[in-house]
């Protein structure tokens, strides 16, 4: 796991956090910043996920080589 994967995660987490707080204290606009702020984590560490993913595949070809 990259640094860019656990910094998307804690995003994600921060996020679910900052959302679940609106909820409880019916603040709508903390939901929403909550759940934007889930879903960027969520992006940022697919995107990390896919670079990992790709470096391995481009380094099974070159072991081929």
């Amino acid at each position: 796991m990259n640094k860019d994967q656990v910094k998307g995660r804690i995003e994600e987490t921060k996020g679910k956090i900052k959302e679940a707080t609106g909820v409880i204290l019916d603040d709508e606009n903390m939901e929403a910043e909550g759940n934007i702020q889930k879903n960027i984590g969520k992006a940022q560490s697919g995107l990390s996920d896919l670079k990992e993913d790709t470096k391995e595949s481009i380094k099974k070809v070159i072991d081929k080589i």
